[in-house]
């Protein structure tokens, strides 16, 4: 996670705030002090707040998802649009265009059309058009290019929104509300902090304030966008190497199937040769009947001896 420090919050002027008749009573609990009527931001509940922030926004874009920044104000809108630029982030830096959240659908429908008339463009079809269609086709796309060309990429509803100035971008801020998207802010003592769910208290009308929270918080992003790339990478290596481990698998169980194979063969025509062998018992048995056959005619010359002797006695 970045840090910053109190002095460079201190440096950049984000303790300013507005005339003590223009503030906010919803800001009471950020506020240090008052100085020639000016109100003055307690940067110590800044930093806690900003850090709370950038924590949440890193998560946000660890998951994958996307973040709107809107910024319409003169300070902001290079400020924005030059950082937010390096994160592959959608932002808004012209005027806000009513409904945006809340009417989707027709926005996309807008950014469709522009991409429609890149497209005339590629493939020749505006050679077949007039010199006044040409120019105001070309119009149309410079106006939606500069309305919304930098939200093109964004396909549906984002996951937050980073908004410099809620008393500004209300009109933001209410469909933001409606649709229930988390909302990051910078809010100055003349806002309302009660509908922003990160509220970042800070001077919201200095460029050095604007573009020192602006830094902190996209590199947060960065941080978390760098996170998933490394996450990614991760996994898809784990699952080469298991590839790698199931084809090495594989080839060995195909490498042992011919052996298996010349085994079973071998115990088969083992099995063969029992079956051909006369058993032991078998080979007992055998003698064994002879044995029995001798003995008897033994008992039967004995038998028949015994019965001479007897007739000659009588």
């Amino acid at each position: 996670m970045p840090k910053t420090s109190f002095k460079e919050l201190l440096d950049a002027g984000v303790h300013f705030g507005h005339l003590k008749r223009k503030w906010n009573p919803a800001m009471a609990p950020y506020i240090f002090m008052e100085k020639n009527g000016i109100h003055i931001i307690d940067l110590n509940k800044t930093e806690i707040k900003l850090n709370e922030a950038a924590a949440a926004m890193k998560q946000i874009a660890k998951s994958g998802r996307k973040i709107l920044f809107v910024a319409t104000k003169k300070q902001a809108k290079e400020i924005v649009a030059e950082k937010v630029k390096n994160i592959n982030m959608p932002y808004v830096t012209e005027r806000w265009p009513g409904g945006m959240l809340t009417n989707f659908p027709t926005i996309r429908k807008a950014v469709k059309k522009m991409s429609a008339i890149d497209k005339m463009a590629i493939d020749g079809t505006f050679d077949t058009l007039s010199k006044r269609e040409r120019l105001q086709i070309t119009r149309q796309r410079a106006k939606l290019e500069k309305n919304l060309g930098s939200i093109a990429d964004l396909t549906r509803l984002p996951a937050a929104m980073f908004i410099v100035d809620v008393h500004k971008e209300y009109i933001a801020v209410r469909e933001a509300n409606r649709l229930n998207i988390p909302v990051f802010a910078m809010v100055d003592t003349n806002s309302d902090p009660r509908n922003i769910d990160f509220p970042i208290p800070s001077n919201d009308d200095a460029s050095k304030s604007i573009s020192l929270i602006i830094d902190f918080v996209t590199e947060a992003v960065a941080e978390g966008l760098n996170e998933r790339k490394m996450e990614k990478e991760k996994d898809a290596a784990e699952s080469k190497a298991k590839k790698a481990k199931a084809a090495a698998e594989a080839t060995e169980a195909k490498a042992k199937q011919p052996g298996e194979k010349q085994a079973e063969k071998k115990s088969e025509s083992s099995k063969a040769e029992k079956k051909s062998e006369p058993s032991k018992a078998e080979k007992k048995s055998e003698p064994s009947k002879d044995l029995s056959e001798e003995k008897k005619e033994e008992i039967g010359e004995t038998a028949a001896v015994t019965a001479d002797n007897t007739k000659k006695a009588e």
